[in-house]
């Protein structure tokens, strides 16, 4: 019989599987971020780095530098939220990476309790800004979710 804790870290472990196919779906060449919110066991949204809607979908310059306007997968799939009769409180985020500082006062602002991320970044800025506000922060790493 798995304990509730072990359902849990199963279930962590699907989504953020479903994450990284979901970062599949973005056009960025330098690298691609997949999130989904979760909420009740039941995805409310979604999101992958990317241009806003409207523009090309290219996301570096001709340096291959990221374009200062590319949106976070985060903040695509918090923003989505807006958008929708749902609302993300007590929700889980899954996302790749782990996120910037930027994404983390959204994630703290959209009511978001749990993080769970697949891949360290060199800051961790955003990391420690979501404790400090008490958000649940879960690393996974993403090659053994597999």
């Amino acid at each position: 019989m798995m304990t509730k804790e072990q359902k849990q870290e199963k279930l962590d472990a699907r989504y953020l599987r479903m994450a990284l196919i979901w970062a599949e779906n973005s056009y960025c060449e330098r690298r691609k971020v997949g999130a989904l919110v979760v909420k009740e066991k039941m995805i409310i949204s979604d999101g992958y780095n990317g241009t806003p809607s409207g523009f090309e979908n290219v996301c570096e310059d001709e340096n291959n530098v990221t374009k200062p306007y590319v949106l976070h997968a985060e903040a695509n799939a918090i923003t989505k939220l807006a958008r929708s009769s749902n609302n993300s409180d007590g929700a889980t985020l899954y996302v790749t990476a782990s996120p910037c500082i930027e994404c983390a006062k959204l994630i703290i602002q959209a009511g978001i309790k749990r993080v769970v991320y697949g891949e360290k970044y060199r800051l961790e800025d955003g990391i420690n800004l979501l404790k400090r506000a008490g958000i649940e922060v879960i690393y996974k790493n993403v090659n053994e979710t597999a």
